[in-house]
């Protein structure tokens, strides 16, 4: 039961970046949008004001929309799309170029879950930064990639043999000044250490 006595949530806006040629520009039906919000709608007790983008693969556009999300006060922005090594994937080059401070281990832990299910996965060239009390992170463009990265990689008895990369974000947007972000531990446990804890809900 959850402590009737605990304060709410505390509200977070969160931006989320669908980044493709064909999508943007009506060829196809975007699927990156609707997956990251599900996945966070479903991990998160806070309650989420998004602010979606679906934008085209090109460099300085992509810079331009993530400056203006972290302006517009998004605590974390997420980006689905453009990670590879074809000509057109520019996605962690104009995340890069705005960046105050790179967080490698995203990317590292991002590409050991999905080596767990296929091979291609060291293609991918995700990123995560920093920018002034931001949380930007490159994520796979499938939503079933997607939902592995942020949650982790799973044995079919359900057990957890990754940790996914959501669980060390609510403690790097404490760090970085941000609102203190609650997790669902079905979907998603965050980690903390004991002192940056608060009473957890159920």
């Amino acid at each position: 039961m959850t402590d009737p006595a605990l304060p709410p949530p505390e509200p977070v806006k969160i931006g989320i970046v669908s980044i493709s040629d064909r999508a943007s520009s009506g060829v196809y039906e975007d699927k990156g949008l609707p997956a990251l919000q599900d996945w966070l709608v479903r991990a998160l007790h806070n309650p989420i004001e998004f602010v979606p983008r679906l934008i085209a693969d090109e460099q300085q556009t992509i810079s331009d929309t993530l400056v203006a999300l972290v302006d517009a006060g998004c605590s974390l922005v997420l980006t689905t799309g453009g990670t590879g090594p074809a000509p057109r994937d520019v996605t962690p080059e104009a995340t890069l170029a705005i960046a105050h401070k790179e967080m490698p281990g995203f990317g590292e832990q991002m590409r050991s879950i999905s080596l767990r299910f296929v091979p291609t996965a060291i293609l991918s060239r995700q990123v995560a930064v920093v920018r002034s009390q931001s949380l930007i992170i490159n994520l796979p463009g499938q939503p079933k990639a997607i939902a592995e990265t942020l949650e982790g990689a799973r044995a079919a008895d359900g057990s957890l043999l990754a940790a996914g990369i959501f669980a060390a974000v609510p403690y790097c947007i404490d760090l970085i000044g941000g609102p203190y972000l609650e997790t669902r531990e079905a979907v998603c446990k965050a980690f903390r250490p004991k002192a940056a804890q608060r009473p957890a809900r159920s």
